[in-house]
Parts: structure tokens; C-alpha cells; sequence
């Protein structure tokens, strides 16, 4: 008998939070990993330095490659120079409120960026490669019925980001039925953890009240407090990227925790955890919540952080990855904002 080849995953994305969490996993689970950054001359890796030599890109199990998936030629090079087993697309502007700001770069990432990897897969024949596409909660949009949402509920995506990532979504559901391509969707909702970038209003929340408690802020300006969200934790997701690419076959695949808070419950959590009481007074765009002790105002609101068009809901109803994945999610919104707040605190 031969040695087990280490099978080799391929991270468009590595450098975000949730490429992070993956190559982690992945490289628990003995895999060889390359992953893909764009050049830039700020580092940029802060979040994966700790797997590799970042200044050498060096690490026997793990490998950086330079390039972008806005570029045909260089996606289409490293996937026919790589020839993985399992390619991961979480490379995206992820931001939703910048995607109004920004939609056709947005698109040319989100949208056109999966179906260049898409297309190199088809182009090399790579039948044993499977493709991981990151889907998001946001392509279900406005929702009628305040129900948990599956992979049946149609989409009726509410920004350019929404708008790509249902494109995204359908290019992978094409490439596997029109050319065999084991091609999976993972509709991810809200999954956030202590790498979550500064301008998500999870990290924004707890990164604000932890400088404030601290006397190093005075005011956490927000937007929309009535939004639903169903938040996880980014570290149970890897686990459910993984699962959905050692499926026997590709499908697609919603990832929730079936659990619902408003962005106003989140930030009162979060409050509670680090002893600042807290009062809300006043309504709508003057709605503001008072320090009781200090009886100043260190929260409001601006409408510049409300996006053109709301997704006021969004829960996921997970069970058909709970029955045939096995997964479920094992960290809750409390320990997921515990875990934030304590690495923030240490700042």
C-alpha cells in the first residue's frame, strides 16, 4: 500500500475572517492549503500570520499565492497550476452597505469572480475538483412571512451585493448541472467571531462599548436597531464549508443557528457583559441609549448608516444540514459575544 496523499484545498479569500477559520481546520485535518491575496503594500494578513511565515509565505503545509479573481488569466493560472481537490470561493466585497457605494466592482468580484473559477474548473476538465461557493442570507432579501427561511424560499435579494451573490449562486447550480461540476452552495447567514472586520455592526458594537468602558470613545453612532439577524459563530461555519465538500454529492446547503436578534438585543448583550448600563430613550432616528451611571449619551443614531433598502429579517432554518451533514452550531450568541469582547479587551 502506497502513502495517503494529503488532499490539497485551494482558499480564494484566505486572508477574511472566514478563510481564516477554514485554513485552520483544514490544516487540523492534515490538508495541504494554497491560498490566494491580492497584492497590496499594506501586509494584510494579520489574520492567518500565526499558520504561516508571512513575510517568507512559507509553511510546508501551507502556501500564499498572489492573485485576483477580478483577473481571468491569473484565477485560471493558479487553479491549472494547483489542481486541487477542493476549491473554496470566499473572495467577495463583502460589505453590504458598500456595495451601494460600489456596485459594479462589487459585481465584478461577488458575481463574475465565482464564475471565472467556475470556468477554469470547466476549461482545465478538472471533474475531481469540488467548488465550495460562500452563498449569503442576504440573496433571500425581502421577505414576506417572518419565518425561518430554507433552501426553498425564493430570493428577492436588496442590494448589488445580494444581487451578485444570487448570481454566484446560480453560476454554481449551472456549471454542475450543465457540466457535471461538483459545485456546492453553503447559504451562510450572519456568522461573525473576534476576526470580523471593524465596519460589520457586530465588531463595530462591541469594539465601540469595550472603548467606551475603557474611556477611549465617547459614542457608538449605528443605524438600523430593528434589523433581525440570526448570528453564528464564523468558526462553527468552516466546519459546515468542509462537511458540505465531503458530501457524496454537491448540493446546496443553509447554515443558521434557527435564532433570531435584533441588532438592539445584540448591543444590549453586549452592554450587560461589560457591567455598562445602559437606557434607551427617544424614537426612531432620535433613539439613543444613556450611560445610567455617567447619564451621558453613548449611543446614536445616523441615517447615513441606513442602507436604501432594508433587509429587516433574516432566520435560518438549518435542518436539512443538521440531518444529512451532521452539523449544527455548537458556539451561541452569548459565547460568540464573549469571545469578542474578551480579544477586544485585550487590546
Amino acid at each position: 500500500m502506497g502513502k495517503k496523499m494529503k488532499k490539497v484545498a485551494l482558499i480564494f479569500g484566505i486572508t477574511g475572517q472566514d478563510g481564516s477559520y477554514l485554513a485552520e481546520l483544514l490544516l487540523k485535518k492534515k490538508y495541504i492549503i494554497h491560498g490566494v491575496k491580492r497584492r497590496s503594500s499594506s501586509a494584510n494578513t494579520d489574520r492567518i500570520d500565526h499558520l504561516f511565515d508571512s513575510v517568507n509565505f512559507s509553511n510546508k503545509n501551507f502556501f500564499i499565492h498572489y492573485g485576483d479573481i477580478s483577473d481571468g488569466t491569473s484565477t485560471l493560472n493558479i487553479i491549472n497550476k494547483i489542481k486541487p481537490d477542493e476549491i473554496y470561493n470566499l473572495a467577495a466585497q463583502s460589505h453590504v452597505r458598500v456595495s451601494f457605494d460600489v456596485p459594479e466592482y462589487t459585481a465584478d468580484i461577488t458575481a463574475l469572480g465565482a464564475l471565472r473559477i467556475l470556468e477554469s474548473i470547466k476549461i482545465l476538465n478538472l471533474r475531481k475538483t469540488k467548488y465550495y461557493q460562500a452563498s449569503s442570507s442576504e440573496m433571500y432579501g425581502l421577505v414576506g412571512k417572518r419565518k425561518s427561511l430554507n433552501e426553498k424560499t425564493p430570493f428577492h435579494p436588496r442590494s448589488v451585493y445580494g444581487v451578485s451573490k444570487v448570481f454566484a449562486y446560480h453560476a454554481a447550480v449551472h456549471y454542475r448541472e450543465a457540466y457535471g461540476i461538483f459545485a456546492s452552495n453553503g447559504i451562510l447567514f450572519n456568522h461573525e467571531s473576534p476576526r470580523r472586520g471593524p465596519t460589520f455592526v457586530t465588531k463595530k458594537i462591541v469594539q465601540g462599548l469595550v472603548r467606551i468602558k475603557k474611556g477611549l470613545q465617547k459614542k457608538l453612532t449605528l443605524g438600523n436597531l430593528y434589523a433581525i439577524r440570526d448570528w453564528g459563530h464564523a468558526k462553527d461555519y468552516a466546519v459546515s464549508m468542509w462537511k458540505i465538500l465531503q458530501h457524496k454529492k454537491a448540493d446546496d446547503w443553509v447554515i443558521a443557528t434557527n435564532k433570531e436578534n435584533t441588532v438592539k438585543n445584540f448591543v444590549n448583550l453586549t452592554a450587560k457583559k461589560l457591567s455598562l448600563r445602559i437606557k434607551w430613550v427617544g424614537k426612531g432616528l432620535n433613539e439613543k441609549a444613556i450611560n445610567i451611571e455617567t447619564k451621558k449619551v453613548i449611543i446614536d443614531l445616523d441615517k447615513k448608516f441606513l442602507r436604501p433598502t432594508e433587509v429587516d429579517f433574516l432566520k435560518g432554518d438549518f435542518s436539512k444540514a443538521r440531518k444529512k451533514l451532521k452539523w449544527k452550531p455548537v458556539i451561541t450568541t452569548n459565547e460568540l459575544i464573549e469571545d469578542m469582547i474578551e480579544e477586544e479587551i485585550l487590546k
